[in-house]
């Protein structure tokens, strides 16, 4: 990176960034508080909330969030009569899964081959870090020339909308000329990218009840109904042959026409394995940023150590459901549940309970703020020109905030590369992109001041 006084003092500060970041990391702030101590996500808020104000943000604030989560907000403001920008981020995170996976502790910053491991350390911990490390570099150089607001969310990956609700009861919190989500990333280490599409999100619960009770199976198998059975073949009944998703109204044939994503690119960054086909029609791109895609994300049945020779009379599973801009998240909510139930075999008993639910966003890729941003890039990044890729990821909030301030506009950015594995275990981050990255925001924040 060419030397300039901003990529300077990022570079300067990125030890003390890294120690904050495994600071952040070791709370375990997953927002599902039947695994995990509400306590880790509340420490987490109030690590949050005291960097702000170290900082010197003003009216630092912990928002009780109608979800029983905890937002953080602040205002740094700027010169008078100077725009609004405001950075996102959230501090929650996914279950670490299969903590046995894991090379290193999931909640020990960890630095190997040049990375630093750990959950949320990209997705999106390491956003709120590096929203502090271009405030910083902006500050050493003269100080900052908008008014920054940060919210940071604490229940973003459970999808249950707390952040939203609250934002849409009091609107003029985070009212700004422009928001900047750092929640999304590059396409590809090295290779500046905007997102400017988000596919939309639907987590539904369906139970399948057959049987008052479980019965023997050598007693009654062939003739009683088994709702486990029932349910395998209501889920099977989400995909066509080739994979596609297929749910009963819902087009699947969309189309992208920005980058695309080579298959073998793709297959290395997903880690299939040799031999297994990848699932879906046309290019990578239409099926991951373009269309729907329903997944089976967990299923109560009996494990099979300690099952015995039973016919279940009750099964259920959790889907989660991607829905592609253009496509109403209501609509498909409708969609889905007719289909369950109409997919539901030997009338056996189907109930679907809505778990959470976001729409899918799009941005307006010809406004001010994208060329400020692409000139940030270009420097940040030398020899490389600002790209924009589609996300398959939701997040809710883009739409609500879309809603609320029509004439914002919105950025995606982030530190969420395919090698940052983010959701799966051995999440990482780069500490090049964070420190590019950083670099990129707070650059773009100079350009979109002055222009």
């Amino acid at each position: 990176m060419p030397s300039n006084p901003v990529a300077e003092t990022v570079a300067s500060l990125i030890p003390r960034a890294k120690q904050e970041l495994t600071e952040l990391v070791a709370f375990k702030s997953v927002a599902d508080f039947d695994q995990f101590p509400r306590s880790e996500s509340e420490g987490a808020a109030r690590w949050v909330a005291d960097a702000l104000r170290a900082e010197g943000f003003e009216d630092v604030a912990l928002l009780d969030t109608p979800d029983g989560t905890q937002s953080v907000y602040g205002c740094l403001p700027g010169p008078e009569g100077s725009k609004t920008v405001l950075l996102y981020a959230h501090y929650d995170v996914q279950p670490p899964l299969d903590e046995a996976a894991w090379v290193s502790p999931p909640f020990e910053l960890t630095e190997r081959d040049g990375r630093w491991y750990g959950r949320g350390a990209a997705d999106c911990k390491g956003g709120v870090i590096m929203h502090l490390l271009a405030l910083r570099a902006l500050k050493a150089g003269g100080g900052v020339p908008v008014t920054v607001k940060v919210i940071v969310e604490g229940s973003e990956e459970m999808g249950t909308g707390g952040l939203q609700q609250y934002a849409e009861a009091h609107p003029e919190l985070l009212a700004a000329d422009t928001v900047v989500i750092g929640d999304a990333g590059n396409f590809r280490v090295g290779l500046p990218t905007v997102t400017s599409s988000l596919r939309g999100m639907i987590l539904m619960r369906v139970r399948v009840d057959a049987l008052e009770g479980n019965l023997h199976s050598g007693q009654f198998g062939g003739a009683a109904p088994d709702a486990l059975a029932a349910l395998i073949r209501v889920l099977d009944s989400l995909r066509a042959e080739d994979g596609t998703t297929t749910v009963d109204g819902l087009a699947s044939d969309g189309t992208w026409d920005g980058l695309q994503y080579t298959e073998t690119q793709f297959r290395e960054d997903a880690k299939v394995l040799d031999g297994v086909e990848l699932v879906g029609a046309d290019t990578v791109a239409d099926r991951i940023w373009a269309r729907p895609a329903a997944t089976v994300l967990g299923i109560d049945a009996p494990p099979v150590v300690g099952a015995t020779p039973s016919i279940q009379a009750s099964a259920r599973a959790l889907i989660g459901l991607r829905v592609p801009p253009g496509v109403d998240v209501q609509q498909a909510i409708k969609l889905l549940e007719t289909h369950l139930v109409s997919h539901t075999p030997w009338g056996a008993g189907v109930s679907c309970e809505l778990i959470g639910h976001g729409q899918a966003f799009r941005a307006d890729t010809s406004s001010p703020a994208y060329e400020a941003m692409a000139a940030a890039m270009a420097v940040a990044y030398p020899g490389q020109e600002m790209q924009y890729a589609g996300h398959g990821g939701s997040i809710p909030l883009c739409n609500a905030l879309a809603a609320l301030y029509p004439d914002a506009e919105i950025l995606l950015i982030g530190l969420s590369e395919p090698e940052a594995r983010i959701h799966a275990v051995n999440e990482s981050v780069s500490p090049e992109e964070l420190e590019r990255m950083s670099v990129t925001e707070a650059l773009f924040l100079d350009n979109y001041a002055r222009n």
